[in-house]
């Protein structure tokens, strides 16, 4: 068995599409909200034209600086998956660059979100292609190891699983378990319909309170 440090695990089970889906227009916001604010990223920042990224979490723990293990990963990456990658949120050296997005594009990975730095901004603006990461460097990577392949992951103070499911837009990043995307997705799409709601009050002046956001119980 691989020492710890080592260990390579095969992917989980893609998402069902029917989640994926579901979850391709939510607000990253809005999802946040429902899981108690208390998951998702802080200093990730999105680094390609607007647009969301949805898709299932293929995780990867590299030394930071090091992209040797990522470069293994592409071994265990299918259509629809992102990218993981927790890099000890180094920023000295970049762990991906348009090489390994334009690889990655062409499997038809849905994105990247890297705890760690990247470099050729120009190129993921250019493609489209969803990446989330701490900073940019011009300064490339060391190829050495260690590093692990699919196990749970710290991203800037959120934990990851392989398989998670993976939601990012222009605010950030957040992840959650698919066994609860059942119950999560009822209450975004509630929060989604009080908001619309007090949105079109306002534009119409109807409305005669502020919105919070909260829900108020009734009165027992």
């Amino acid at each position: 068995m691989p020492l710890i440090g080592h260990r390579t695990n095969p992917s989980a089970p893609a998402v069902p599409a029917a989640i994926l889906d579901a979850f391709r227009g939510a607000a990253v916001a809005v999802i946040s909200d429902n899981m108690n604010r208390l998951h998702g990223t802080k200093s990730l920042k999105p680094y390609h034209r607007a647009g969301h990224l949805v898709g299932t979490a293929v995780t990867v723990k590299t030394r930071p600086g090091d992209n040797q293990t990522l470069h293994r990963a592409y071994e265990f990456l299918r259509p629809g998956d992102v990218l993981v990658v927790d890099g000890g949120g180094d920023e000295i050296q970049a762990l991906v660059g348009e090489i390994m997005m334009s690889r990655a594009k062409a499997m038809g990975v849905a994105g990247f979100v890297i705890d760690g730095a990247i470099r050729d901004v120009a190129a993921f603006v250019e493609a489209g292609f969803p990446c989330y990461a701490r900073s940019v460097t011009h300064r490339g990577p060391y190829k050495t190891g260690p590093g692990e392949i699919n196990v749970p992951v710290a991203i800037d103070g959120m934990v990851v699983m392989p398989g998670d499911v993976v939601v990012g837009d222009a605010d950030g990043i957040v992840t959650f378990d698919r066994t609860d995307a059942a119950e999560l997705l009822a209450l975004v799409r509630a929060q989604e319909a009080r908001e619309a709601g007090a949105l079109t009050d306002i534009a119409e002046g109807r409305l005669d309170k502020p919105y919070t956001g909260i829900v108020e119980k009734a009165a027992s």
